[in-house]
């Protein structure tokens, strides 16, 4: 039994408007939370690219990728070499507050 792959576009076609609106939905959430390997390809750029914005070696590169723990100013740096902006949010019952400790550390160091 030989299996032919179908286009995504063809499936879509298929589905229900209500299908179709959820699994937007989901696929909006998706990139909302995203890992920093899966962040960096979404911005088309390689590891390459940002250990050199960083000036670090690739596989410094890989292996902050793979961290779970990391310095606010080292996650800075690689979100800005991805020409990003990190912002930290606090979350609450009542409402956000973007936490603006971080926003300027190199004023801090000086």
């Amino acid at each position: 039994m030989t299996r032919t792959a179908k286009k995504f576009s063809a499936l879509r076609e298929k589905m229900t408007p209500k299908a179709r609106a959820k699994a937007n939905a989901m696929a909006k959430q998706m990139i909302k939370e995203l890992p920093l390997n899966e962040l960096r390809n979404a911005r088309n750029t390689t590891q390459e690219n940002i250990a050199n914005i960083l000036e670090v070696k690739q596989p410094a590169v890989a292996k902050m990728e793979k961290r779970t723990d990391m310095y606010v100013s080292t996650l800075r740096n690689y979100i800005e070499a991805t020409g990003g902006q990190l912002r930290i949010i606090a979350s609450f019952p009542d409402g956000d507050v973007q936490i603006n400790q971080f926003s300027d550390i190199e004023k801090a160091k000086k």
